[in-house]
């Protein structure tokens, strides 16, 4: 059985792949010099890692649904009914709060980091024999990867960190809980990896990107919330872990690797001038939305004007979170309905 690529060995590896082995190896090889980077860089850490990859991957989904007429066509009523969804449940939630607007966006969003390893896997597993033995076990370890970070992030003392904003989870201070929980998680890591190499021995068959993502999404996930208590790290290992797979299995998957005659307009996308315009795409409209969080908003990175009275928030901010919003939920559906073959 050959490796299952999405595209090919060396472009997966690159971009989907590798991007959890290298931040992890950059946490740790650089650690005081991320602290320094933390205080002292704060703006180029909020441009390069907030708005270049977190936010720019978010509006990567354009060149899957939007931006392909073929794919509009065929999801018109849900394309166009999301976001006005998104919108009026954002101000519905605001109506109850700020605190509880941005908790439920948080389990959204987490629900959503969750899905995408869980994806990312299922790609990679599709040439191995569906056996229920073999889907419960893949199922096992990756929500076991990504599960026991989050209940260890519910169940600790506050972390050093936040999804969004403070006191946005529900939390519990429970150290027994955690140590039962760690030593299942043990036991399942432990489970796996004898059950693979037993596989691989007995088959001769080692799949490597599948198994590259299962250790690539603990590692990420462990460190990034477990190990490590710092801001900038857990947005490291949650940031490029997430978002740079993202654009490039969109890049890959739905732009170089389908007909032209699909794609339209697109079509240019698949020269190599088109990758830097894509790029370039992604990563303006993602500096267009974070400034106007910026000035209507937050107020961090630059000044704006008085937006801060409740009733402008309960519009201006659900409506700057709809891109986010409709992102989590739209990809739901956009990756069920063709399987990759």
């Amino acid at each position: 059985m050959t490796q299952p690529w999405i595209h090919k060995a060396r472009t997966d590896g690159l971009f989907i792949l590798s991007p959890s082995f290298l931040v992890v190896a950059i946490v740790f090889l650089f650690q005081d010099w991320l602290r320094e980077i933390e205080d002292a860089y704060s703006f180029y850490t909020w441009l390069f890692l907030i708005v270049f990859v977190d936010v720019a991957h978010v509006y990567a989904t354009l060149f899957k649904t939007y931006l392909v007429p073929s794919e509009f066509r065929r999801r018109r009523k849900l394309l166009i009914a999301l976001p006005l969804v998104c919108f009026v449940v954002g101000m519905v939630l605001f109506w109850f709060g700020s605190q509880v607007f941005w908790s439920v966006l948080a389990y959204v969003a987490v629900f959503h980091f969750i899905r995408q390893q869980y994806g990312f896997m299922r790609l990679y597993a599709r040439k191995e024999p569906k056996t229920r033995t073999n889907v419960w076990t893949d199922n096992l370890v990756i929500y076991s990867s990504t599960g026991y970070p989050m209940l260890y992030w519910f169940l600790s003392k506050p972390r050093a960190f936040n999804w969004f904003v403070p006191d946005e989870f529900w939390r519990v201070d429970s150290p027994l809980l955690l140590s039962v929980l760690g030593w299942i998680y043990l036991g399942v890591v432990v489970f796996y990896g004898v059950r693979t190499a037993y596989i691989g021995f007995v088959g001769r068959y080692f799949n490597v990107p599948k198994n590259a993502i299962i250790v690539g999404t603990a590692l990420s996930w462990y460190f990034g919330i477990v190990y490590f208590n710092n801001d900038l790290v857990f947005t490291l290992l949650n940031v490029v872990s997430h978002g740079i797979p993202y654009m490039a299995l969109v890049y890959l998957k739905e732009i170089d690797a389908k007909p032209k005659q699909e794609l339209g307009m697109l079509r240019h996308l698949r020269e190599f001038r088109g990758v830097i315009f894509y790029v370039a795409v992604l990563l303006c409209i993602a500096f267009l939305e974070e400034y106007l969080w910026e000035i209507l908003v937050w107020k961090e990175q630059f000044q704006g004007g008085d937006f801060g009275q409740y009733q402008w928030q309960f519009l201006i901010v659900p409506l700057l979170t709809v891109p986010q919003f409709t992102h989590y939920l739209l990809d739901g559906f956009i990756w069920k309905t063709r399987p990759l073959t």
